[in-house]
């Protein structure tokens, strides 16, 4: 049982704001290649760093005793307190305007933009979105929409869901598939300091949060999709990236990376091993 949703109170959270600072480091730089599948090299100032490296950069640091019982920091501060215990990163939408170089001091400056309660099909849902805008001493360099979605905890009596049937997957001009594994999920969360047990915790994704395997990243998958779209493009970063979460992707199985289109215009999505789009998303030029 959760507390009431006081969806008026959360919104009082709108309009807050926070700041956070970093410097791209070489070796991040080569560690997250390593992990998205690329070659890592041996980066140098000044060199382009992934193209959401910014998922690495200043992320908030809770000791131990402030970690709630899914691993994130405990509620409050710059989020809203949502009592909805079920927490995931559902989308957004990233404009690139400037590569993060190695280097470089990256200050990361967030807004509360929003918060709205939904309902849906596994009960009330509440999202908030959050604004951010990346600069580095050149400027901005990236502009951010993040939106988080909480969720309410599975009935005590229902059995692990299972993945969605498999559905046709779309036509692909362009697929290659990874194996997704404890190693590649315990990477990315040690890159982004990202403590969510559903990452890592087999025993607790399964026995609390009802999920049928470890659960693969929503910012991962659209790491590899943004990526995969500059590489299918002349190595040109897209202008503006849009991804959403349609389904969880579990560990234990091969999932596909997929990209169509052309002219300056890109549709892509992450697959699980029966074919059935995990995420989906769109790159403009």
């Amino acid at each position: 049982m959760t507390d009431a949703l006081d969806i008026d109170h959360l919104r009082q959270w709108i309009g807050r704001t926070e700041d956070a600072s970093d410097v791209v480091t070489a070796q991040l730089v080569k560690a997250l290649r390593a992990t998205l599948f690329m070659e890592p090299g041996t980066p140098q100032a000044g060199d382009a760093a992934p193209l959401t490296a910014q998922w690495c950069l200043a992320q908030p640091v809770a000791p131990m005793i402030a970690l709630g019982p899914d691993g994130h920091p405990a509620r409050g501060g710059f989020l809203p307190p949502v009592p909805l215990p079920r927490r995931m990163w559902a989308g957004g939408r990233l404009e690139f305007v400037d590569p993060l170089r190695v280097g470089d001091t990256v200050t990361r400056s967030s807004r509360i933009a929003d918060v709205k309660e939904k309902q849906g099909g596994s009960g009330r849902l509440c999202f908030v979105t959050v604004a951010h805008t990346i600069t580095t001493p050149r400027g901005v360099a990236i502009r951010e929409r993040q939106d988080i979605v909480y969720r309410e905890p599975p009935p005590a009596s229902a059995a692990a869901p299972s993945p969605a049937p498999a559905a046709a997957a779309p036509s692909a001009a362009h697929s290659r598939r990874h194996m997704a594994d404890p190693v590649l999920l315990f990477r990315y969360s040690a890159l982004t300091f990202n403590g969510h047990r559903i990452h890592y915790d087999r025993d607790y994704v399964t026995k609390v949060e009802g999920y049928p395997g470890l659960v693969v990243h929503g910012p991962l998958q659209a790491a590899l999709l943004a990526e995969f779209a500059a590489e299918q493009h002349g190595g040109q970063p897209p202008a503006a990236f849009d991804y959403r979460g349609v389904q969880p992707l579990f560990d234990g199985a091969e999932f596909s990376v997929n990209a169509k289109g052309a002219d300056g215009a890109m549709e892509l999505w992450t697959a699980n091993a029966g074919g059935t789009p995990t995420m989906k998303a769109s790159a403009t030029w």
